[in-house]
């Protein structure tokens, strides 16, 4: 999801394709054999393989809303902090959200493990309404995708805990018009057909 945040806020215009990782079309394992998504192939056949990386690839062409450019601290504070998230927070979410598929009892435990970092960010969140000043910057978009993860896992513990200002801020961007036009539903691409235009001209910015 946030690899498609960043596009469209670019308005770079590609060609999306779905895939269904159950039965991955021969061009998606051509392009990155390691078969998994997102992965961008740019006009000059350059294969980005990670959503970090495919958002810096389109703010760097084109950042209208300057999500590289937070109004306090500078970009390597803020992919510190998306690093913990990619890090030891994701971690914790896959074995929360999906406890058995790693012989786990339960989540519970990878739950409340992550509880220091979700305070972490409430404790942020005191003094300006996103991660790194009064409007979103890069962290805020490649955070938030995680974090409304680990939220519907257990929806009613989660509004629960001491973290109002968390949830607002996750409330604000689920409600954000960004966030919808990249919650379109794209059928299932098929070997030898184009692709869907993405962003559509109305979701760009």
């Amino acid at each position: 999801m946030r690899a498609r945040l960043a596009i469209a806020v670019s308005g770079i215009r590609c060609e999306l394709r779905e895939v269904v990782l159950r039965a991955k079309p021969p061009a998606l394992l051509q392009a990155s054999p390691k078969g998994t998504v997102p992965v961008l192939v740019d006009t000059k056949g350059v294969v980005v393989e990670h959503s970090l990386d495919i958002m810096m690839w389109a703010l760097r062409r084109n950042d209208p809303e300057n999500w590289l450019v937070p109004e306090q601290r500078d970009l390597p504070t803020m992919l510190d902090l998306v690093a913990e998230c990619d890090g030891a927070f994701k971690h914790q979410l896959d074995r929360y959200k999906y406890p058995q598929r790693y012989d786990c009892e339960t989540g519970e435990v990878w739950r409340d493990a992550a509880v220091d970092w979700l305070q972490s960010l409430e404790t942020r969140l005191k003094s300006d309404a996103y991660l790194f000043g009064a409007r979103p910057a890069l962290a805020d978009m490649a955070v938030a995708p995680f974090i409304r993860q680990f939220a519907h896992v257990d929806a009613q513990w989660f509004a629960q805990q001491p973290w109002p200002r968390l949830c607002q801020w996750l409330e604000n961007w689920k409600k954000s018009a960004l966030f919808a036009s990249v919650m379109s539903k794209y059928p299932a691409w098929q070997e030898g057909n184009p692709g869907e235009v993405f962003p559509l001209p109305q979701q760009a910015g």
